[in-house]
């Protein structure tokens, strides 16, 4: 019996020992699982900031203007007796437009002829007096009153002739002003006085019709100061220069179609009390789809190009006002900065300060890390020095 409880008593140990190592083994393992391996460093694509030449653009609404516009006005009074265009043709410097009831004017213009024609006699008879009454004088034959008389007679004959040519000279102006013509090339509007109308002459006379010029185009916009002093005063020195400066025109709900100017010119002064100044531009429009009154976008560029560092915009993060990017040190140590920015270039920002050139900007997998951590770098392929880059958007905060 004491042998039976002797085996038991050492199985149970046993038992027990084996139990307990297990249970440490199981605790090695649990141990070593919730230690974590070391963690790789994270890869990130980083571009590295070298000065490129490009031109600023900046973006501003404006609106369209003909470069020539006529409203036609009635320079003679009667009544419409024919219209001799279409609503909306082309017609050209001098065209016949309307008619205004010739037939009184041409009755004055045969009166005032007549008028002038018995005044001319008038002037030639009074000269025939002259020369005799001068030959006559020589012998005594007539006195120096008779003279004097035929000599004033004449003067007289003279003036009437020059008032009656110039009654005859506004008979035929009235005459002619009762064909109306256009007065440029162009684009008629439609006509707002049709035939059997009675027009009057006057401050109060009524719009025949008008005309806007197809020649080109101009488009109208304010430039703030700030842009006018750095990217125009800065460059164009006089307005030679300034008319050199590179426009594009932009139609709402047309933005694939780009429409290439240059400035025509600058106002002489700044509105103090917008602090812009107005600008003008023209444009070709030889396609005669620019129509005076429309709403533009214009996309004003330096005169110059300037040497910038620009950063891809995914490489930015905000935070509310302030713009910050994540660099690369020489030792692969991630870095904060935070950054000034200017223009949009495409899909490239303008860094006004905060970086130089040389820098190394995380442009990828900026999510993945923070400041301080270790990482490993792969360049981004470096773009092309572009001389002329065309923004989508600009002026952007």
């Amino acid at each position: 019996m004491k042998i039976f409880f002797s085996l038991l008593t050492i199985v149970v140990v046993g038992a027990g020992i084996a139990v307990g190592v297990d249970l440490h083994d199981a605790s090695v393992q649990a141990a070593a699982a919730a230690t974590p391996a070391a963690r790789p460093p994270a890869q990130v694509v980083v571009t590295t900031l070298a000065p490129r030449k490009v031109r600023l653009w900046s973006e501003f609404s404006g609106r369209l203007h003909a470069i020539d516009y006529a409203e036609i006005r009635p320079e003679v009074s009667g009544y419409i007796t024919d219209v001799k265009f279409a609503d909306g043709q082309l017609v050209k410097q001098g065209d016949l437009l309307v008619v205004i009831d010739p037939r009184p004017y041409q009755a004055a213009v045969e009166r005032d002829q007549a008028s002038l024609t018995s005044a001319q006699s008038k002037v030639a008879l009074a000269k025939i007096q002259i020369d005799r009454y001068n030959g006559l004088i020589q012998t005594h034959s007539v006195s120096q009153d008779e003279l004097d008389n035929a000599t004033n007679t004449y003067q007289v004959a003279q003036a009437d002739e020059q008032n009656a040519q110039a009654v005859l000279t506004q008979a035929k102006l009235d005459l002619e002003h009762a064909y109306v013509t256009a007065p440029i090339s162009g684009r008629v509007s439609r006509a707002e006085i049709t035939v059997g109308n009675l027009v009057q002459t006057g401050v109060s006379a009524p719009i025949l019709t008008s005309i806007v010029s197809q020649d080109g185009i101009y488009a109208d916009f304010d430039v703030d100061e700030q842009t006018y002093l750095q990217t125009i005063r800065a460059s164009a020195h006089d307005s030679a220069h300034e008319q050199q400066v590179p426009v594009q025109l932009v139609v709402q709900g047309d933005a694939g179609h780009v429409y290439e100017g240059f400035i025509e010119s600058f106002d002489n002064r700044i509105d103090p009390t917008s602090d812009t100044i107005r600008a003008r531009a023209r444009f070709a429009n030889t396609d005669g789809a620019l129509v005076p009154g429309m709403f533009v976008t214009a996309r004003l560029s330096s005169a110059a190009e300037q040497t910038v560092l620009l950063v891809p915009q995914r490489a930015i993060s905000f935070d509310q006002s302030k713009a910050s990017v994540l660099v690369v040190d020489d030792s692969n140590k991630v870095g904060y900065r935070q950054i000034e920015l200017g223009k949009t270039v495409e899909t490239d920002r303008v860094v006004n300060s905060g970086l130089v050139a040389g820098d190394r900007v995380i442009v990828d997998g900026v999510q993945l890390v923070r400041p301080d951590d270790q990482v490993a770098t792969t360049e981004m392929p470096a773009e092309k020095n572009v001389a002329n880059i065309s923004p989508k958007s600009a002026n952007m905060p």
